[in-house]
């Protein structure tokens, strides 16, 4: 596979390290990953979120919810029961973890397990000082008069 050169938007940007690297890696995952347990990724609303995952079979004992480091990890265990001699088994019953990358600032809020599906509730919550900020502005006699005039009326007194 060739390496694409990210370069150009390094020039042009600041602060997307985290995003660049998180496309760079999605284009080196393993094509055989499982897509066990299939998954939905709803928008609620603008700041809301829910990711539904199909967990037939798992009881709520089974299931480990963590994140770190803006990684959301969904793990499933089965406990071992007695042994079962199947003709066909077509169920999957098998052991999983599936990886969810978190934007900065988004967090889960809960959990539900309910008819086998495992939705987890997430919302991004911005800081009040990191939302868009309207700055004024001003002609510069203004800013001239609030700043320059100290300065000169020290330089004046300095001098006489």
């Amino acid at each position: 596979m060739n390496a694409l050169d990210w370069s150009p938007l390094y020039r042009n940007s600041v602060g997307f390290d985290r995003l660049i690297s998180l496309i760079d890696n999605a284009r080196t995952v393993d094509a055989n990953v499982s897509g066990y347990p299939p998954y939905n990724i709803e928008a609620m609303d603008e700041n809301k979120y829910a990711i539904t995952l199909a967990v037939a079979g798992f009881e709520r004992g089974e299931l480990d919810l963590m994140v770190e480091k803006s990684v959301l990890y969904v793990r499933g265990i089965k406990a071992q029961k007695d042994e079962r001699h199947y003709v066909h088994q077509g169920i999957a019953n098998r052991a999983f973890e599936r990886k969810f990358n978190l934007a900065d600032h988004v967090d889960v809020t809960g959990a539900e397990l309910n008819n086998g599906l495992l939705t987890i509730y997430l919302v991004k919550e911005v800081p009040e000082e990191m939302k868009p900020q309207s700055i004024p502005i001003s002609d510069g006699a203004t800013l001239l008069n609030q700043s320059g005039s100290q300065g000169a009326g020290e330089n004046v007194t300095r001098a006489a």
